[in-house]
């Protein structure tokens, strides 16, 4: 059998990795309704209501899985526009919670409208060296130089920073993940979607099996106010999960065994680190989810609620792997 997938082409693995995936999600979907109407049938007072965060991750995992299938699907051109316009809608929905004045507006136009598609742009003309500080460095120093031209004084430092942070996560820290499909490997050509699965498939493990051990076992919260659910063994039992797959998916990828582990450790601990900084932001902002606030009200997630994790590992380990391997 591995034999068989190692004779398919580049675009043939990928393709069955893909059809493997969507397999098991498809699987996870009906189990999922299974129990959700056996629960019904019991006439539980809860109803189905300790499966709400099962299905909140698999609906991710679906968003997720299919938005990369599409980036591979369309090319590599097209995976670059893509994921600029989720950073796009990302960015509002972050935005749309955080207060601003009519002196940003100038600097608004210019996240939305200029800083986001020359990020994109960069990525797509693989100006690595300069993508990396484009935002960090000469965006974080003229944004404020707009605000202040705008003659607003009030809230200037706040609303800055809000600004700043939102484009850091939504813009800088996503367009990493295109970047990936991006990176020349020699004699690895044609397979860096296998990168960009390995990357959310550890990810993605490492936040479920925290909040699973998290709920049959629950520990002393590190930060209740923040999280009531990140304690110190449900996120090392998470990394340790994560990592492991990291090692079993390392054929699919140019890391030998050692160096899967701790690069999946890597991108775990940024990732679920992210997470909770994004929790932390939502808990100032007074919501539970983001996007509109109605949704936040009915419990639905907001784009950003979906990638949040992703926005954090992405930039770690697409620097790791670059400084790693001399890229």
């Amino acid at each position: 059998m591995i034999s068989f997938i190692r004779n398919l082409s580049a675009d043939q693995q990928v393709t069955a990795l893909f059809l493997l995936v969507f397999g098991v999600l498809t699987l996870a979907t009906g189990v999922l309704v299974a129990l959700s109407l056996r629960e019904r049938g019991d006439g539980s007072p809860d109803g189905t209501d300790h499966l709400a965060h099962a299905r909140v991750l698999l609906r991710h995992s679906w968003f997720m899985t299919l938005v990369f299938w599409f980036a591979w699907a369309l090319g590599e051109t097209a995976a670059t526009v893509l994921f600029a316009f989720v950073s796009f809608f990302a960015l509002r929905e972050f935005m749309t919670l955080s207060p601003t004045r009519r002196g940003d507006h100038r600097a608004l136009v210019l996240a939305f409208f200029v800083v986001l598609p020359v990020q994109y742009w960069l990525v797509g003309a693989r100006y690595f060296n300069l993508f990396t500080v484009f935002i960090p460095v000469y965006v974080f120093l003229l944004l404020p130089v707009l605000s202040a031209l705008g003659n607003d004084p009030q809230g200037f430092l706040e609303r800055s920073a809000k600004m700043q942070w939102g484009i850091m996560v939504c813009v800088y820290g996503l367009s990493h993940v295109p970047a990936l499909m991006l990176l020349h490997f020699g004699g690895w050509q044609g397979r860096n979607a296998f990168l960009v699965f390995f990357l959310a498939m550890v990810v993605q493990t490492c936040m479920l099996v925290q909040h699973l051990v998290n709920r049959h076992r629950p520990g002393q919260p590190v930060a209740p106010h923040v999280s009531a659910s990140f304690a110190w063994t449900s996120w090392l039992a998470g990394l340790a999960a994560g990592g492991a797959l990291g090692v079993l998916l390392s054929g699919i990828t140019p890391f030998a065994p050692g160096q899967a582990l701790a690069m999946a450790l890597i991108a775990c601990v940024a990732g679920s680190l992210g997470h909770l900084v994004m929790k932390a932001l939502k808990r100032d902002r007074g919501v539970t989810n983001w996007g509109p606030r109605t949704a936040s009200v009915t419990g639905s997630a907001g784009l950003l609620d979906r990638v949040d994790a992703l926005c954090f590992a992405a930039p770690v380990f697409f620097h790791s792997v670059r400084w790693y391997f001399g890229l």
